[in-house]
């Protein structure tokens, strides 16, 4: 379940090491190193972290390595989902971590492959699963989908990503999540915003901040990345009136760390929305000031991230025209 040959094999080859080169480097048998690169041999704690520092991911290479103890349990639940074990789940977030943190470091399509099959199996076990841990596995599998739906829109297969977000959405519904349901929507407004298309741009990160049960701090950023696209469409107060609305709930998404389901939703990060709205309503200045933040706030293993890309483009634009 950890999928860390099927990463490895595609990090090592994005980062330009053959087998063995990476043997080389890393000072370890070829022959090993073989063995575990094709499934057939677990890799040990020492050589996990040793690939993952040759290919620099920050350490979540390695974290998709599942222990002895959660391998055996999600064995057990992955041949009988009726019985879904705690411990199960648990491994299962913590992979979910894992990849998650990938996608900060890595290009998403060398993540890809691996996340559906992870997002495959995760959803077939839910599928039969029974027992007071079924709700906790649908929220893993919902955040799954989403986080497949979100890799997909980075690499524009949008219609792939759409599925994907829809079925995250259509479990989140099912137990009630309504973070995890505003944060489907939040990535379809993100496709709708990398096609071009304002008005669905306004119209799905709207029915994000709308959501019942969405965090304050996605309420904020959605409010503001719907309001870029009514400034779009020349919808001007219809805009501000949504500025208006992320302002007020400021106080209460600082009062309250990240939601789970959305840890980078920081106010340096929201200032990167800010940025983006400022743009669409043509206040170039004051864009480019809260992009130029929101970037200088981001944590350090997100500075690199390919979504990143977004922003320093807005931000060039914001710049020239100010």
């Amino acid at each position: 379940m950890s999928g860390f040959t099927v990463l490895a094999h595609r990090l090592l080859h994005d980062a330009g090491y053959s087998l063995k080169a990476a043997a080389r480097a890393t000072h370890y048998d070829p022959a090993y190193l073989s063995r575990v690169l094709n499934g057939k041999q677990k890799p040990s704690e020492k050589l996990a972290k040793a690939l993952d520092a040759l290919v620099g991911a920050g350490g979540a290479l390695a974290a998709t390595v599942v222990s002895e103890d959660g391998e055996a349990r999600i064995s057990r639940t992955a041949g009988n989902p009726s019985l879904v074990e705690a411990g199960a789940v648990d491994a299962l977030v913590g992979v979910l971590a894992a990849y998650r943190r990938l996608d900060d470091s890595a290009h998403p399509a060398s993540v890809i492959p691996a996340t559906m099959a992870q997002m495959r199996e995760v959803v077939r076990i839910l599928k039969g699963a029974r027992g007071t841990q079924r709700d906790r596995l649908a929220k893993v599998a919902s955040e799954w989908a989403q986080f497949a739906g979100w890799m997909h829109a980075q690499v524009r297969n949008d219609s792939e990503a759409v599925r994907l977000l829809n079925d995250a959405l259509e479990i989140a519904d099912e137990v009630g999540n309504g973070t995890l349901a505003a944060q489907a929507l939040n990535f379809r407004g993100y496709v709708a915003r990398r096609q071009e298309k304002p008005r669905a741009v306004a119209r799905w990160f709207g029915a994000a901040a709308n959501t019942q049960g969405a965090h304050p701090a996605q309420r904020i950023g959605d409010y503001l990345q719907s309001a870029a696209g009514l400034a779009a469409l020349g919808e001007t107060d219809a805009a501000l009136r949504l500025t208006d609305a992320a302002e007020r709930l400021t106080d209460a998404a600082a009062a309250l760390p990240p939601p789970e389901t959305a840890y980078w939703l920081t106010p340096s990060f929201n200032r990167l929305n800010m940025g983006l709205c400022a743009l669409e309503l043509g206040r170039y200045g004051d864009a480019a000031d809260h992009i130029r933040t929101g970037l200088a706030g981001l944590p350090e293993q997100f500075r690199s991230a390919p979504w990143v890309k977004e922003h320093e483009d807005a931000l060039a634009r914001a710049t020239a025209a100010a």
